[in-house]
């Protein structure tokens, strides 16, 4: 099921609101729980209902050996044997049902084998709720957790407002909220605060993502026959449809917590605005950059054991997470591309040396959509022919009619052209050079406010309810209701 959908905003949302409000007012709390994770599971297999036994599994078996866990003594044989068992049973699954289909193809095309590539539909919110998962294990194995019941800890993972798409959640981050009683009394505040927050993020993906997707689309699939300009305007597309796509959501889920009285965790905060590359990871998607970090880097020895040791951690980190994005190699090399810009970043900042601070963030910023036209490339060629537009290698060629404040670039070797040199493109819509005009002022207005407006989570921080946030955010719904007979899925649904 989708936030964005009819079925979602006009039937789920209210009746699940309805039945746990009024159970709660009815002081049957565990009945409320009971009811929280029977929606939860019905929002989970409404979109397909054969993966549902397999989550069901998934958190039966967790549970039991985080029981298991907490039941042992801390460092023994026996919890160090369980931790071990509930982590490859995690990866069996994830590895069975997301790279099967990957390492098979990868091994015929290295040995030049014929091994049959298995044809396995990747369940919805795998990478998500295996990730949550195994963060409750091994916080089980250091005595960290206490000992959960089997609906609190179900709920905990499928909450419906995170489980498809995150943020992904610590079990201290969620489960203590449900043994606080006033998070079962309805509060008309947090009610209005989380339906604003979701209403921003649906504008966000319905209103600037959607709307972006058809460009994106167009050049990707055309990279062989774009020009520099074109480059551009893809890769920033993606840029911005990547982040109000999965931003979105996530205010969205943040929101929907909100009106259950649940705080859920930031997962971005302006993520370009950052004046470097471990900046950047600070803001972006932030729950699984504290998941890679806690989990991955700091136990593989962080930065304890040297400079080498840490910048291999490093890179072994961020190659896993790209993996962890899709079963590809072009993610895998974005990840390891990533784990090089923070090796470079790391000994920058050991020189003591320091940029003027617009050119940190142009730097940071141009090295984030160089890794987003990689990551949104079906093949390594694909991305290449796009960076070799995009940096120029295939020539520069810009409209006639910009040649009025911008020919002092001539002697760069940049040449302007009349329109009918676009006219080869007619797979890109609005190619003419006054379209073209109008639609990059859209693209770099859209930029210059992920850049320099306050985020969602800053506008929230003063929000009050007055009539003025009710007329505003009752038009951008109306606007995005309007458009709800074009459905799509959030970009992360994917991965």
């Amino acid at each position: 099921m989708l936030f964005n959908s009819h079925v979602f905003i006009f039937l789920f949302l209210p009746l699940t609101l309805i039945g746990f409000f009024g159970l709660a007012k009815l002081r049957l709390t565990l009945a409320a729980i009971i009811w929280l994770v029977v929606t939860s599971f019905f929002f989970y297999g409404y979109w397909n209902i054969a993966y549902l036994p397999l989550l069901l599994i998934s958190i039966f078996t967790n549970f039991l050996i985080g029981r298991g866990l907490s039941a042992s003594e801390q460092g023994s044989q026996k919890s160090k044997f369980l931790l071990l068992t509930g982590i490859s049973i995690n990866l069996g699954f994830i590895g069975y049902y997301k790279y099967a289909g990957f390492l098979t193809q990868s091994v015929n095309n290295l040995f030049s084998t014929s091994f049959s590539v298995p044809n396995i539909v990747l369940p919805l919110a795998i990478s998500f709720y295996t990730f949550t998962q195994i963060a409750y294990l091994v916080d089980a194995y250091r005595g960290e957790t206490k000992k959960y019941g089997i609906l609190e800890y179900s709920l905990f993972v499928s909450f419906f407002p995170q489980l498809i798409a995150g943020p992904i959640l610590r079990h201290d981050e969620l489960i203590p909220q449900f043994w606080q009683k006033r998070k079962f009394v309805f509060c008309d505040k947090n009610f209005a605060k989380g339906l604003v927050l979701f209403t921003l993020g649906l504008g966000k993906k319905m209103l600037i993502a959607d709307r972006l997707s058809p460009w994106v689309a167009e050049v990707f699939n055309h990279a062989s026959q774009v020009s520099f300009i074109e480059a551009w305007v893809g890769a920033l597309c993606y840029t911005l449809q990547l982040y109000f796509d999965f931003s979105g959501y996530s205010d969205m889920a943040i929101g929907l917590g909100w009106i259950f009285n649940i705080e859920l965790p930031i997962n971005f905060n302006s993520p370009y605005k950052a004046i470097s590359i471990s900046d950047f990871w600070r803001r972006w998607h932030i729950t699984l950059s504290n998941f890679l970090r806690d989990y991955l880097y700091i136990p593989l020895g962080g930065n304890r054991k040297g400079e080498v040791r840490r910048n291999l951690n490093l890179m072994i980190t961020m190659f896993l997470g790209g993996l962890w994005h899709g079963a590809g190699w072009t993610f895998v090399v974005w990840g390891g591309l990533h784990g090089l810009y923070l090796v470079i970043d790391r000994q920058w900042q050991r020189l003591g040396m320091k940029l003027p601070l617009f050119l940190a963030w142009l730097i940071t910023f141009i090295a984030v959509v160089m890794g987003w036209i990689l990551f949104r490339s079906s093949s390594f060629e694909e991305a290449a022919l796009m960076i070799q537009a995009a940096s120029g290698m295939k020539g520069i060629i810009l409209p006639g009619n910009f040649e009025l404040f911008l020919s002092w670039l001539t002697p760069l070797g940049i040449q302007f052209k009349g329109q009918e040199t676009l006219s080869a493109l007619p797979y890109l819509p609005g190619t003419d050079a006054t379209s073209l005009g109008i639609n990059l002022s859209i693209i770099l207005a859209f930029l210059a406010g992920a850049i320099w407006l306050p985020n969602t989570q800053e506008i929230m921080e003063n929000f009050q309810p007055r009539w003025w946030w009710a007329v505003g955010a009752g038009s951008m719904i109306l606007v995005c209701l309007l458009s709800l007979n074009q459905v799509s899925e959030f970009l992360y649904f994917q991965f």
